[in-house]
């Protein structure tokens, strides 16, 4: 079952070349979905049409599978946001930011203290936000964002500048939030490597265009796909043909020969044919892409 389900959605500012190309994206009940895409990409135009802060062009958004523009209240009352930095006031504590809020959502009194011992917060007493680090910050701005219990959590970049210690907590914080109330949540970034142990689904969009969007466990089989060796010879087309002609998908790239296979005993017997063939191999070396270089390949081309 989804929570969010956007179909054909494109979205461009006025004067400008289209921001979003026609974005299919579905987000699972109860998962943590990351929203990948190097700076400009379109991650928060995305997320800010899900909140209904700007308005579509073409395409539908649905989300708990009802269509957001004739249920927007209802649907946001179900939904927290962090966008960007949190709006927080300086001269208030923590407890105060919550409480102006509070009201304004009509939560009761005691939902205060629970957000904030959840975000871990609860023992910053009379302190001033103006005077909490960035990762206090980003944490209250978590706790504001749960403040109205919701069942759908989306953030954009929430640990955009904070050191790895900062980007640890908020990481065990999401995933505690997740597993504990089962909420779901959407989180955009520019780095894979920031949110690879959080995420349970992935959508990777770049330059308006949704590049891949599936689980885990299916990019990490790219990964996979795209391990193997490359041999270096004196031969580059007769050797590819005398690797193909024993069963084995190969191709020339960059003066090296690509073939997605690890296992060494099967390296050893074709680098052995080659060279009865008299083929000079001059190189072998392992090629293991980690997911952090399949998603720079993704949005680098």
């Amino acid at each position: 079952m989804s929570c969010i389900e956007l179909k054909e959605v494109n979205y461009r500012f006025p004067g400008n070349e289209p921001v979003l190309k026609n974005i299919n994206l579905m987000v699972p009940k109860g998962s943590i979905y990351g929203f990948l895409g190097p700076n400009g990409a379109g991650k928060t135009t995305t997320l800010r049409l899900i909140l209904g802060l700007l308005k579509r062009k073409t395409g539908s958004i649905n989300i708990f599978n009802v269509p957001f523009d004739e249920n927007r209240i209802e649907i946001l009352k179900q939904t927290g946001s962090l966008i960007e930095s949190p709006s927080i006031y300086s001269h208030l504590t923590a407890y105060e930011n919550l409480n102006l809020l509070r009201k304004i959502y009509q939560c009761p009194e005691s939902r205060i203290k629970d957000v904030l011992e959840l975000v871990g917060l609860s023992n910053t007493g009379k302190k001033k936000c103006g005077l909490f680090s960035l990762g206090m910050k980003q944490r209250l701005g978590i706790a504001i964002a749960l403040l109205n219990n919701p069942a759908l959590l989306i953030l954009d970049e929430p640990t955009n500048g904070l050191d790895p210690n900062g980007i640890l907590e908020i990481r065990e914080l999401l995933k505690k939030i997740n597993s504990q109330y089962g909420i779901t949540i959407v989180i955009s970034s520019h780095l894979l490597s920031e949110i690879e142990k959080l995420v349970t689904h992935v959508g990777i969009i770049n330059k308006g265009l949704m590049l891949f969007q599936g689980t885990l466990s299916e990019l990490k089989r790219q990964k996979l796909q795209a391990s193997g060796v490359i041999f270096k010879t004196n031969d580059l087309n007769r050797s590819s043909l005398i690797l193909k002609a024993q069963g084995y998908d190969s191709h020339i790239s960059d003066g090296n020969i690509f073939i997605p296979v690890f296992e060494p005993k099967l390296i050893s017997l074709l680098n052995r044919k080659l060279m009865e063939d008299g083929i000079e191999v001059h190189e072998i070396s392992p090629v293991n892409n980690d997911l952090e270089k399949i998603f720079m390949d993704m949005v680098s081309n």
